[in-house]
């Protein structure tokens, strides 16, 4: 059986890299650019600062501050507006999985033409977007390296999962120094995000040893380095691992995809557009037990990657190990306990279960649901 490896053509990292990534950006010959970003990093001068490095490569830009924490058609249809009128050549996107998959929705359309709808499922797009540069400042999303795009459609209250190859940007760029300013709650969602993207990726069915090395790494620095991040957020030795370890749960499930977690967080952000990573959390331990029936070997492993000595344990036992740790590091960084304390009702259950078995992330769980089940996990998450 073959497989695809996908990942950005380049990829600049460590601490005080950016400057080193503005002279790569420079070296495309890019003459004006659309930065995509939010309010908050635009009220910071985060964007103006990347302006200003850009000006002194001769590369003009206009900032698009239109990216919502869970960005929406409307958000991808206003900056493509304004790449437009602005004629812009090129994308750069700054901040964190939002901003990134509202600058790759822009950027897919600006060549393609059409809705973002257009292109919800799998490699649905028929050219390669404008060239897109992802700049990260935060640890978990991987959304600057991936050819996932996720956009809530505010009508249906559903979040769309676009994977394509065609949204992959051409640079990712991850600065730790432009990281430290993420506040503990941020942090440990993005974090926890993180987790979730190389768990789900090393139980996925379409798992290979190239997904497995990045997965199994991820998850060690994860279970050394979040708590650490969480508390002390200018330790940047902390950043930095963090900032690696969720670039290699991005390596690993921009290629071996996800599963049910993401798919039924997808519905919770679209539905009541609460923060993906912190849905992904308390999900996580919910969809492993469901697993386990069939992937307890491989939780085995991730346990004795976070550190669990799981000598002794068979596979059942160790995937309890695993699924009990990650309970653990949810509570030690603050992550909420349940889906009542983000405002989920129960009631909402049966239509968020139909809508995740329509999720493209969950084809590859390694154990298939139907709807009572589907069901059954959102209820025990509550």
């Amino acid at each position: 059986m073959s497989s695809t490896f996908f990942i950005p053509a380049v990829n600049i990292m460590g601490n005080d890299c950016l400057n080193e990534a503005m002279d790569a950006i420079a070296g495309y010959g890019l003459r004006r650019a659309l930065i995509v970003t939010d309010q908050g990093l635009a009220r910071a001068g985060i964007a103006a600062r990347i302006a200003g490095l850009l000006a002194e490569r001769d590369i003009d830009s206009r900032i698009f501050d239109g990216a919502k924490p869970n960005p929406t058609v409307g958000n991808v249809e206003a900056g493509l507006a304004v790449l437009q009128r602005e004629r812009c050549d090129c994308v750069i996107s700054l901040g964190g999985g939002s901003p990134h998959d509202c600058a790759k929705g822009i950027a897919l359309c600006a060549t393609n033409g059409g809705h973002i709808s257009d292109y919800e499922g799998v490699d649905r797009s028929s050219k390669p977007q404008l060239p897109l540069i992802a700049i990260n400042t935060t640890a978990g999303t991987a959304s600057e390296m991936t050819r996932f795009c996720i956009i809530t459609d505010e009508v249906r209250h559903v979040k769309m999962a676009i994977v394509d190859r065609n949204v992959t940007p051409l640079l990712s760029v991850n600065d730790p120094a432009l990281m430290v300013g993420m506040p503990p709650s941020l942090t440990a969602a993005t974090g926890m995000d993180a987790l979730t993207h190389a768990v789900e990726a090393y139980v996925s069915t379409a798992a290979t040893p190239i997904t497995d090395a990045c997965a199994l790494k991820a998850v060690s620095l994860i279970s050394q380095y979040l708590r650490q991040a969480v508390a002390h957020g200018s330790d940047l030795q902390a950043r930095e691992q963090m900032a690696y370890a969720q670039f290699l749960a991005g390596m690993a499930f921009n290629n071996a995809s996800l599963g049910y977690v993401h798919a039924m967080a997808h519905q919770l952000g679209g539905f009541y557009d609460l923060p993906h990573g912190v849905c992904n959390a308390v999900l996580l331990p919910h969809v492993q037990r469901f697993n386990a029936q069939v992937s307890a070997a491989r939780l085995r492993d991730v346990a004795k990657a976070m550190g669990i000595k799981v000598c002794g344990l068979n596979d059942q036992q160790g995937a309890l190990a695993a699924i009990e740790a990650i309970e653990q590091l949810s509570a030690d960084i603050d992550i909420p306990n349940g889906l009542r304390a983000l405002g989920a009702k129960v009631e909402d259950v049966p239509l968020l279960a139909a809508n995740a078995l329509k999720d493209a992330c969950g084809l590859t769980n390694p154990r298939s649901a139907v709807q009572s089940e589907i069901e059954a996990i959102f209820k025990a998450a509550f």
